[in-house]
């Protein structure tokens, strides 16, 4: 019974073997805990990780070396249309700096022509400058000769006539001029006394022959080593009932005066003009003080000879 027993045993396990493999196929203890613990072994969680993490990393630099690519591609494309763009503007920006150097090397060529014509111009107005200065000064010449010839005709028409001695003849009347140093400056009334007592009066210069005749004599016969303020000679002119109304000793109104510029200006009570020598015989009037002191000039009328 024992054996059988014990022969059992075996069959009993097979039988509950079988019976358990066919109803619940289990492993026995010990195998199902070799296999939970091969199968869930770390080892092989970290290959299968790694491998997966090996994969995602080479995916990841294939991607990253087709976006670096991509990125060169379109660096390189964009590169190019920049630098096209930029080799265009810069051509463009020659193409106007030559044009711009081109149109300033003309206006210079222009400016250094022009310049040089204003010189030549600049030169040749100097130039004409003096010569109307010469025509000038010829003009005046030929006035005063003209006033000279022409005083002398009434003494050729009327005959012979003279004035006294120490007197000039001068369009038409005898003119006294006192250039000696016996003579001494004294006021318009003295001198007009003076004059009164010869037979004649301090000179009426009333028309242009007269006055340019006069001027003339003044200047060739002028003291240079005297001052201008003292080289003037009394004329027969004033303004004392009315200032500015000026008149001459025989009471006839002034019509046409010889007066220098910005003259006459009654500075000091100035009523009684003056002629003084000048380069221009039509700015050679003054108005002075009349009792300053001063050269003068009498006239009178000239006297038939015989």
């Amino acid at each position: 019974m024992e054996e059988m027993q014990n022969s059992g045993r075996p069959y009993n396990k097979l039988i509950s073997q079988e019976e358990t493999t066919e109803d619940e196929p289990h492993l026995p203890s010990n195998q199902e805990n070799q296999v939970t613990m091969s199968t869930m072994r770390p080892e092989s969680n970290m290959n299968r990780y790694k491998l997966l993490t090996a994969s995602l990393a080479a995916l990841a630099v294939i991607l990253l070396m087709v976006n670096i690519g991509l990125g060169v591609y379109y660096n390189k494309l964009s590169e190019n249309n920049i630098v096209r763009d930029i080799s265009g503007e810069i051509s463009k920006l020659q193409a106007s700096y030559d044009a711009a150097v081109q149109i300033r090397d003309e206006v210079k060529k222009q400016l250094a022509m022009e310049i040089s014509e204003q010189q030549v111009i600049k030169w040749e107005h100097e130039h004409q400058t003096l010569r109307v200065k010469d025509y000038e000064k010829q003009v005046e010449k030929l006035q005063v000769d003209i006033a000279s010839l022409k005083s002398h005709l009434p003494m050729i028409k009327e005959g012979c006539r003279h004035c006294l001695p120490g007197w000039s003849f001068m369009s038409s009347s005898c003119y006294y001029f006192p250039f000696s140093d016996t003579f001494y400056r004294t006021s318009w009334n003295e001198a007009r006394q003076f004059c009164r007592r010869q037979g004649g009066d301090l000179a009426i210069v009333n028309n242009r022959e007269k006055h340019l005749g006069i001027t003339r004599f003044l200047t060739i016969n002028q003291d240079l080593s005297r001052q201008a303020s003292q080289s003037g000679f009394w004329i027969g002119l004033r303004d004392v009932e009315e200032e500015g109304v000026w008149k001459w000793v025989d009471g006839t109104r002034l019509t046409e005066g010889f007066w220098n510029v910005g003259e006459p200006n009654n500075l000091n009570n100035e009523d009684c003009a003056a002629v003084y020598p000048k380069s221009n015989p039509f700015m050679s009037w003054n108005d002075a003080p009349c009792n300053y002191n001063l050269k003068w000039i009498c006239e009178m009328a000239p006297r038939s000879f015989g």
